[in-house]
């Protein structure tokens, strides 16, 4: 669990550089929002007499095994949630397919994952099944394709439209590299097993926006608009509106504010977070999460640099350890490299080697790659024999 080159990497990053830092940066911003998640930048600040500059404890210190309305997960100190241990097992799927995604392989492949494979699950400091940690959004998947038999391909539909699909789509757009129209179909046939409405386009634009990140000589406003020329409806104008106003500010702190105003018309969970209205969560056109948009506004905030960003994504609150880990993986994916000293502290609390799965997704994306090139090659050949263009190859 040795960190490698995470101060090295740059705009020049390689592909390995940029999908190792994509998925460790998504671990690192994950855990260091864990233990802040749910609260308003305000209750941070009382909570931890100021900013949150790295990784801090659980918020109700040595209580978090009673303390409601977070128990029994040890949240801080370094631990992931959920967000990783779904990113981790959607890389686990692609390194036993190794090849492009679906609906079909979330079912055959995802479902059982989570419910027959005892992992560390660092949150409760045990041995245990996937399933009996992640959110009910995500144990729906569990309900509709193995108890309920549905079709792969509609089983997102009925379940909370929240980020639960969003939030660990980084993979996709990582075997996708440098082309994000292919990322967001992608990754819409692999959430429709899980999330519908804007819970399902939010995940295929984020898997879009992890992928225009990893072009060469990408930039944060470079990443913004290819996440622009991609998206629909409500999601489409939350980013606008968001990265909009995020150009005003190149510090986090003068941003929390304009940034939760300008996402607010679109969220449907409300001021309080804790307390959602009456049309949280529910289908709608008109509507967005809020997690995808704060993490881009946060990423042109910051610049791209991927320790402002994070920071901006963690002392927002509400949802903050779901906006660092989109954050975080797409400033990973940019080049920014993630503190070595953050991604030490948290490979070692979570008893988790972060690196392992970006080496196995650099190997895969390397193999999809050259399938696809190979099919595109005889879809050239089959198209020249039918009086289309010549073909060269």
């Amino acid at each position: 669990m040795t960190p490698r080159g995470e101060e090295t990497i740059g705009p020049g990053a390689s592909l390995d550089e940029r999908i190792t830092g994509a998925l460790v940066g998504a671990a690192v911003g994950d855990a260091l929002g864990g233990p802040v998640e749910g609260y308003s930048p305000d209750q941070i600040v009382e909570r931890h007499g100021g900013r949150v500059h790295g990784i801090v404890g659980p918020w109700n210190g040595d209580e978090w095994r009673t303390a409601r309305p977070i128990a029994p997960y040890h949240k801080g100190d370094g631990h992931v949630t959920d967000d990783t241990l779904m990113t981790h097992a959607l890389v686990r799927v692609y390194a036993q397919v190794r090849d492009h995604l679906d609906a079909y392989a979330v079912a055959d492949r995802l479902v059982p994952d989570l419910m027959t494979e005892p992992r560390w699950i660092p949150e409760l400091e045990a041995e245990a099944l996937p399933l009996h940690r992640v959110f009910l959004a995500e144990k729906w998947l569990v309900a509709r394709l193995h108890y309920g038999h549905v079709d792969p391909r509609e089983a997102g539909t009925g379940n909370i439209v929240n980020c639960g699909a969003a939030m660990y789509m980084a993979p996709v757009g990582l075997v996708n590299a440098a082309d994000p129209r292919a990322a967001y179909a992608e990754a819409l046939d692999v959430a429709g097993a899980h999330q519908s409405s804007y819970g399902r386009e939010a995940a295929g634009v984020l898997a879009a926006g992890v992928a225009a990140a990893c072009a060469p000589g990408a930039t944060p406003d470079s990443v913004v608009t290819a996440c622009l020329s991609l998206a629909k409806d409500g999601t489409r104008a939350a980013i606008e509106d968001v990265c909009e106003a995020a150009r005003d500010h190149t510090d986090f702190e003068s941003a929390l504010g304009p940034l939760r105003a300008a996402v607010a018309p679109y969220d449907t969970v409300g001021p309080d977070y804790r307390s959602p209205s009456l049309g949280a969560r529910r289908p709608s056109r008109l509507h967005a999460i809020e997690e995808l948009p704060v993490a881009l506004g946060m990423l042109l905030v910051a610049g791209g640099d991927y320790r402002r960003a994070v920071l901006g994504a963690v002392n927002y609150g509400r949802d903050c350890d779901s906006i660092a880990t989109m954050a975080g993986a797409l400033a990973g994916a940019l080049g920014s490299p993630v503190p070595q000293d953050w991604a030490k502290t948290v490979a070692e609390a979570s008893r988790l080697d972060l690196w392992e799965p970006a080496r196995t997704l650099a190997a895969v994306a390397r193999e999809v790659f050259e399938k696809d090139v190979r099919r595109r090659r005889a879809h050239e050949r089959a198209f020249a024999g039918m009086g289309g263009p010549g073909c060269s190859a």
